[in-house]
């Protein structure tokens, strides 16, 4: 096995030692655990566009132009103030 060091916060510390307590395992074992559960779970996330995240919010506004994202013309002096 390979030896992993690393520094945590004296609270991160104690919840560690006090789960490490009761489930009556080592820190390390602990650790481990958590640690492939977490990688596991961002691997298995599924694939969300910013589409999808925004979605809820698309067309939420009224009266707007119906050209906003292809017209350049509202984009003249944009980020020169």
């Amino acid at each position: 096995m390979t030896i992993l060091t690393v520094k945590i916060p004296e609270n991160l510390a104690a919840e560690l030692n006090a789960e490490a307590r009761q489930k009556h395992q080592s820190k390390s074992a602990v650790t481990r655990d958590a640690l492939r559960r977490y990688l596991h779970q961002k691997n298995c996330a599924p694939k969300t566009s910013c589409y999808d995240l925004a979605e809820p919010f698309v067309g939420c506004v009224k009266d707007g132009p119906p050209d906003l994202a292809s017209n350049k013309e509202y984009l003249k002096g944009f980020g020169r103030d």
